[in-house]
């Protein structure tokens, strides 16, 4: 018994050039439902963000070219107002103090998170969850609740960590004087977001490849080369990432500072950081245009900084 194969009929050039046609057509449809979801999902975010970031800068900007005088009302200055602030001394001062201030804080906090983080990836550590939740607490206190709780302790007068110092032989020692305000200041912002910065290089530190840390192991790697040489590479983008975040934080210091001064009055001035400098010249005294050109100059600030460090990151990559 004999079968005949019938040939499939041929595809006229027309037939062929409709069917691409409306496969483009096809994708193109899909492509736009696509877009308009993303769109929607997007769109809260973007308006959000407008309204409580774009704006408000755009305000700010727009309010620094402006000055207002009992006599003669509001005027356009120019960039009149920013001449003022690049010649003030004192704000430039608070900038030098807070970005001293950061490069103490931020590599010591860091540092302390990744051994708190490598601790708990490898396991060392009993109970980790519990663990985890108490180096977390701090985060979860308001900063106002901590630094008071804190003053406390630093009080020159009834605070306990002065009198410990004068058991060891400092005698009149106080941690909230013009010499000790910064590092009083440096561990209470260690205190409060070591947790927080443990708890993202832990999350990080949980997408190494465990094949690359098993391949070390059975190599007979020592510990400690494993950490420094395979899991601290790995997590350099968290690691830049939390640098960025936590030089921000620095570069807007408020909080502690002004409630410290309840404690030792005199140590932190109006100008003591450039945002207390900028509430006090513009809630204090009214100098709304002011302190917007400082709020500016501040903002460039921070973007340079951040530029620079990301700049020289990338500088030593290549190398």
């Amino acid at each position: 018994m004999t079968t005949t194969a019938t040939a499939a009929p041929a595809r006229s050039p027309e037939g062929a050039r409709r069917e691409r046609r409306s496969g483009r057509a096809g994708r193109s449809r899909y492509e736009r439902r696509r877009g308009r979801a993303g769109l929607a999902f997007v769109t809260p975010f973007m308006v959000v963000y407008a309204l409580f970031m774009i704006v408000p800068i755009g305000y700010a900007v727009y309010q620094s070219l402006y000055t207002t005088k009992l006599i003669g009302g509001t005027t356009f200055s120019g960039f009149a107002n920013y001449a003022t602030v690049l010649q003030s001394g004192p704000f430039w001062d608070g900038v030098i103090r807070v970005v001293i201030f950061g490069a103490i804080q931020i590599p010591v906090m860091l540092a302390i998170a990744f051994f708190f983080a490598t601790v708990f990836d490898l396991g060392i550590a009993k109970l980790g969850r519990v663990f985890r939740a108490i180096y977390f607490i701090p985060f979860a206190v308001p900063i106002v609740v901590s630094t008071l709780m804190w003053g406390f302790l630093f009080d020159p007068a009834y605070g306990p960590f002065n009198r410990f110092m004068g058991v060891l032989g400092f005698h009149n020692f106080n941690w909230l004087s013009n010499t000790f305000m910064i590092p009083s200041i440096i561990i209470i912002a260690i205190w409060e977001w070591t947790g927080y910065n443990s708890i993202i290089l832990y999350t990080a530190l949980k997408s190494v490849p465990r094949d690359v840390v098993e391949a070390a192991i059975l190599d007979d790697t020592p510990l400690w080369r494993i950490i420094l040489r395979i899991k601290l590479p790995l997590v350099r983008p968290a690691i830049i990432m939390l640098v960025f975040i936590n030089v921000i934080g620095a570069m807007q210091l408020f909080v502690e500072p002004t409630i410290l001064n309840n404690y030792q009055a005199g140590v932190v001035t109006n100008t003591w950081t450039p945002v207390i400098d900028i509430y006090s010249t513009s809630i204090s005294n009214g100098e709304y245009q002011l302190g917007a050109a400082m709020a500016v100059v501040l903002a460039f600030v921070i973007i340079a900084i951040s530029v620079a460090s990301l700049a020289f990151r990338n500088r030593r990559r290549g190398f």
